[in-house]
């Protein structure tokens, strides 16, 4: 289909192919999973000593341990013997050591090879040299996150500054105190739906007078058309009759005790490159995680938080809950919608980003800019 000029008022978005191409897909988990920090788990997941849990992080299957010391370790779950999976299950826990379920090799919480058969008959052997593969990792927010890299980026600059970039105050995301907060709830989405269609949904808010009646009850300002992310340190302010972030607006939870006033009754939206969204209010915090499988399927990891009281007291949370429950399902079902047609002819060059959605064409300049690296899978359109 022939390519018209855009007047000034639109941007051209990326084309379908970024969304379908599994080619391009494997060249997103090298180039942008794998060489930036991904958040992998809750710290607190990991509650004691032996407890781990493995996630895909690109083409890699990452192994986050609690060491015996307290100290959570991240390795790629590959035995060094002949490269069976060390652990076959998504999370559990051991007494003292991980064990190849293929030849017993055995390793230590720490990765350390400690035990294999017949080790006695090979005298020059160095176990010392056949440990996991470690992962770098990094604690923020109160969840782990992990970098394939050789030579990780500053996690101060890449990630970090992402709270600063959109809140404006390197302070401000601090105020939550989102890695002292308590798991409230977890509702993990399996999305049919390539990973940069919810990242651009979750950016702008064109949609949300069109598919999101009780976020814009709640949140008024968002029938508007722009999203909390447009404007930097904005937070969209609750509509006067609203008493909470909950589905039909009634009271939630305390507010935090490090939320100054001027962020009380609003909302504030972070977006973490690649694959993390961070949502503030005043009593609670809500995170996803996303975790790329193929180019057309996505698992969202959604976690609720809230004061360690509340969680321990037993309150029902299923209010505020379901408010944001509700976004996922109804956001997740347009992503789906959208999948399909990425391959149409009528998306070959792609579709338009209207004023309240120019910001999203900085973050397809950035993912341009991840996958040009080195040699590039595509040339950019003339």
């Amino acid at each position: 289909m022939p390519t018209l000029p855009l007047p000034p008022s639109l941007v051209a978005t990326l084309p379908g192919r970024y969304y379908t191409d599994p080619d391009l897909f494997r060249t997103e988990q090298e180039r942008v999973f794998e060489r930036m920090w991904f958040c992998a788990v809750r710290s607190s997941d990991l509650e004691k000593p032996g407890a781990f849990r493995t996630v895909q992080v690109g083409r890699e299957s990452v192994l986050v341990t609690r060491s015996r010391t307290g100290a959570l370790n991240a390795f790629l779950n590959v035995c060094r013997h002949r490269g069976a999976r060390l652990c076959t299950e998504e999370q559990g826990q051991v007494r003292r050591t991980l064990r190849c379920p293929y030849h017993a090799w055995t390793y230590d919480l720490d990765g350390a090879l400690i035990a294999a058969p017949d080790l006695a008959r090979m005298p020059d052997f160095d176990r010392s040299a056949y440990g996991l593969v470690r992962v770098a990792l990094r604690e923020w927010l109160g969840y782990a996150w992990v970098c394939l890299a050789d030579e990780p980026p500053s996690f101060e600059e890449s990630v970090r500054a992402a709270a600063v970039e959109r809140l404006g105050d390197s302070a401000a995301i601090d105020h939550y105190g989102t890695e002292g907060l308590a798991l409230g709830k977890r509702i993990t989405y399996d999305v049919r739906a390539n990973w940069k269609l919810i990242v651009e949904n979750f950016m702008e808010c064109y949609h949300c007078a069109t598919i999101h009646p009780e976020l814009t009850d709640v949140l008024p300002e968002f029938a508007e058309g722009y999203a909390a992310q447009y404007y930097v340190g904005h937070g969209v302010e609750f509509g006067d009759e609203v008493q909470g972030f909950t589905v039909d607006g009634s009271a939630g939870f305390g507010t935090l005790p490090l939320v100054p006033p001027e962020r009380d009754r609003r909302y504030y939206a972070v977006t973490v490159k690649p694959t993390v969204f961070v949502n503030l209010v005043p009593d609670h915090v809500i995170l996803h995680r996303m975790f790329p499988l193929a180019e057309d399927r996505t698992v969202v990891e959604c976690d609720w938080l809230y004061a360690p009281e509340v969680v321990a007291s037993g309150a029902d949370v299923s209010r505020s809950v379901e408010l944001f429950h509700r976004v996922n399902v109804q956001d997740f079902e347009a992503c789906e919608r959208t999948q399909p047609a990425m391959a149409s002819r009528a998306y070959r060059d792609g579709g338009v980003l209207v004023p309240t959605e120019h910001h999203i064409g900085i973050f397809h300049g950035w993912l341009r800019e991840q996958l040009d690296a080195d040699q590039p899978p595509f040339r950019r359109p003339a």
